[in-house]
């Protein structure tokens, strides 16, 4: 949800803009899609990969009118999230869930009070949601969370977990991430996003890797719904090595092309490259081999001047957390090297490309000292 907020802010900073002409055609779909490598070198010491495909839309997430409806007028409810995810909460082996999430009643004494109150709710959505998922899942357990655990594992937004936030969980047979992503994707994305590729495509790719993991959750906010589906991947003990940042290695592509989906207008906010490091020691954003876009501070927040532009945002850009966003501006595919940086003082490689300018460069300059030379002598 912070980033559907953060999104609106530069929207209404770039309406603004000097830019009169882009700024009239400027638009902002309810579809997003986000490409987002987090770097943990701080505790969990690996690399995290995900795409995330959101909507607050049901037209482009089809989650029945009723069901959706149905959850946002039930206040208790924070979240619905089916995942393949391992052991999604303590207890579940080998079994995928679905978890209807619920805020605890003040008035329910003792756990038992607590867990029957759960139960009691989620029993009255579990037949319409393994409808909408084409799913079989069965009661399981209740869980009760005692902090923050879930929304770390699943890595979703929203209130998922938290001390007063009691789990329902609905357990079915495991399922390999590619064909779990297919099925949902199949039923809940409509063909023309689906048959639009961008990042669509590169998720439904990386689905086929061992350590993927497969996440949707339907988020009620006050008059909508919050719908994600998103595809993620560990590198376990990969965090600690790194230092140049190149994140497209982590998505096994060398070009990122957004959704021809929004092919019909100007959506630059739509599509966006989040980039997050957590080191135990204070570092900072160096040799960036791409653009970086000027910014101005609004409510401590960094805002684009021109979005027409593609490149980076970095805010902070030092410090134990560092964190960047890259916008496309009007370019619809960017390069691999186009978005590598390093931490610290670290020197960026050279690629094939630089190699040959420097060639050139150095004969240049190697022939025009043996003319001065010769010059001189006459």
């Amino acid at each position: 949800m912070k980033n559907i907020l953060i999104i609106f802010a530069l929207l209404s900073i770039a309406l603004i803009s000097t830019n009169i002409a882009y700024s009239q055609e400027m638009g902002l779909a309810t579809f997003q899609e986000t490409a987002q490598v987090i770097i943990d070198n701080s505790i969990s010491q690996k690399v995290t990969a995900s795409i995330t495909l959101q909507s607050t839309s049901i037209q482009e997430i089809r989650i029945p009118s009723e069901l959706e409806q149905k959850v946002r007028d039930n206040s208790r409810i924070k979240s619905v999230i089916l995942t393949n995810q391992d052991q999604c909460v303590l207890g579940v082996v080998d079994e995928s869930c679905i978890m209807i999430n619920i805020e605890r009643n003040p008035e329910d004494k003792g756990i038992i009070a607590i867990q029957d109150s759960t139960k009691e709710i989620s029993e009255l959505y579990i037949n319409e949601i393994n409808q909408a998922f084409d799913t079989n899942a069965r009661f399981h357990s209740t869980y009760i969370h005692t902090g923050n655990e879930l929304n770390n594992i699943l890595e979703t937004s929203g209130v998922i977990s938290g001390n007063r936030m009691i789990s329902a969980v609905y357990t079915m047979p495991q399922e390999d991430t590619s064909s779990m992503y297919e099925k949902i994707s199949a039923t809940l994305i409509p063909k023309i996003i689906r048959e639009s590729g961008g990042f669509y495509n590169i998720a439904k790719d990386l689905s086929y890797e061992e350590n993927s993991v497969m996440t949707f959750s339907l988020i009620p906010l006050d008059t909508k719904s919050l719908l994600q589906l998103k595809l993620s991947i560990d590198y376990p003990n990969e965090a600690k090595t790194i230092s140049k940042i190149s994140p497209l290695e982590f998505f096994k592509i060398e070009n990122i092309k957004r959704s021809d989906y929004f092919s019909d207008g100007f959506y630059p906010l739509n599509s966006i490259i989040q980039i997050v490091v957590l080191s135990p020691e204070s570092t900072f954003v160096s040799n960036v081999k791409g653009e970086i876009i000027p910014t101005q501070i609004i409510d401590d927040e960094k805002i684009p001047l021109e979005i027409t532009e593609k490149g980076w945002i970095f805010d902070p850009e030092e410090g134990q957390k560092i964190q960047g966003k890259f916008i496309f501006g009007q370019e619809t595919s960017i390069n691999q090297n186009e978005l590598k940086f390093t931490l610290g003082d670290e020197q960026l490689e050279l690629d094939e490309s630089t190699y040959v300018v420097v060639i050139i460069s150095i004969i240049a300059i190697i022939a025009a000292l043996f003319y001065l030379k010769g010059y001189k002598r006459k």
